[in-house]
């Protein structure tokens, strides 16, 4: 996959950022083989999903991007790293014991929000959206179940995968200021307040 031309600007979430001009993808050269390639595949959007089927396709969807306020394009790709990830079994390594295996949860609770929702819950009005999402946090704080298991799991559940998959991305390195992978290069700036030459400070909004 080629990189970002170099006169295009800097893609952020939303068009939302705070360093200007930064763009991660100007440090591809100094990462390796591997991890370039790593990187890179999170820019190709999938054609097809290959874990979320049918209803949950939707569903999943419009949950990721309330979890993270995407409202506007450009939006990271959040289903779609989700899916992948998914589809290829690459959990956190551990699931609670109240919960089965990640996969089987995400379709659990999928189903179980759209019956909150009458069985719609892609195709209901925002705020009701909102709301059914709401419930399920505030359950979480009150330390009680959502259906049929803890609703701090299930928040973590969503929250862990969500987040994750969001902060993978080229995209959201760019709208924070991170530069992307430190290895092979390194860093030798070190101390607080300190730039690398290729490091960008944090611009006034």
């Amino acid at each position: 996959m080629s990189k970002r031309p170099p006169t295009t600007p800097p893609t952020t979430p939303q068009r939302q950022g705070r360093f200007g001009s930064f763009d991660v993808l100007g440090q591809v050269s100094y990462w390796d083989q591997v991890t370039t390639g790593v990187v890179l595949e999170r820019l190709a959007t999938p054609a097809d999903l290959a874990f979320f089927r049918g209803r949950e396709v939707a569903t999943a969807r419009v949950l990721l991007d309330l979890l993270l306020a995407q409202d506007d394009e450009p939006k990271v790709p959040v289903l779609e790293l989700v899916d992948t990830r998914l589809a290829r079994g690459e959990t956190d390594g551990w699931h609670y014991s109240e919960m089965p295996e990640d996969g089987e949860a995400w379709r659990r609770t999928l189903q179980w929000i759209d019956e909150d929702t009458d069985g719609g819950f892609a195709e209901a009005v925002p705020d009701r959206q909102r709301a059914s999402i709401q419930r399920v946090q505030d359950l979480a704080e009150a330390a009680k179940d959502w259906h049929d298991w803890p609703a701090t799991q299930t928040w973590s559940l969503w929250t862990r995968y969500a987040c994750t998959a969001f902060y993978s991305h080229p995209w959201a390195w760019n709208e924070i200021g991170f530069d992307g992978p430190a290895y092979p290069r390194g860093y030798l700036a070190l101390g607080v307040g300190k730039l690398e030459h290729w490091e960008t400070h944090e611009q006034d909004t």
